[in-house]
């Protein structure tokens, strides 16, 4: 059975399930959320018709708006590109390695099919419930960064016990 989760965010509740056949990305944000990691961090990255991003600690604080991205804990998770990058799903952001080892913390959820990106990032869950609520995220007014201009907050993320 997949991990299942509820991310309860400032504009609505997402529920999302992760994929058995991704399990160091599974793991990875099973114990970030057991340690309440993405509590209070925000999406700092959002483009209406492409994905919302989230998971940098350093967009807890304004001041560091400019650093909004750049952030995560000091480790990388090792591919696991399998899934492609349909609407609903959830995927790790990276940066330009030859690995393509995904972030150790930031993750994006795509707002629309993104077939450009298959093959380059891993897909490790999707969205059950509340894709409504990442189309409401995805419209915000942001600024040139497309960081939104309101911050729009995970308030926590819980396990979702059967």
């Amino acid at each position: 059975m997949p991990a299942k989760f509820i991310i309860k965010t400032s504009m609505g509740d997402i529920a999302i399930a992760l994929y058995d056949d991704t399990p160091q990305h599974r793991d990875n944000f099973a114990k970030l959320v057991g340690e309440g990691y993405y509590d209070g961090i925000r999406f700092h990255r959002v483009i209406e018709g492409f994905m919302v991003q989230t998971g940098d600690p350093l967009s807890r604080h304004d001041d560091k708006r400019p650093l909004h991205g750049t952030g995560g804990p000091d480790y990388q998770v090792p591919a696991e590109i399998k899934h492609p990058n349909k609407k609903g799903t959830l995927a790790a952001a990276r940066n330009n390695n030859p690995q393509k080892a995904s972030s150790g913390s930031q993750f994006y959820i795509n707002q629309a099919d993104n077939a450009f990106l298959d093959g380059e990032y891993t897909v490790f869950g999707i969205v059950e419930s509340g894709i409504e609520v990442v189309d409401a995220i995805a419209v915000v007014d942001t600024d040139f960064n497309d960081n939104p201009i309101s911050p729009v907050t995970i308030v926590t993320i819980a396990p979702v016990t059967a």
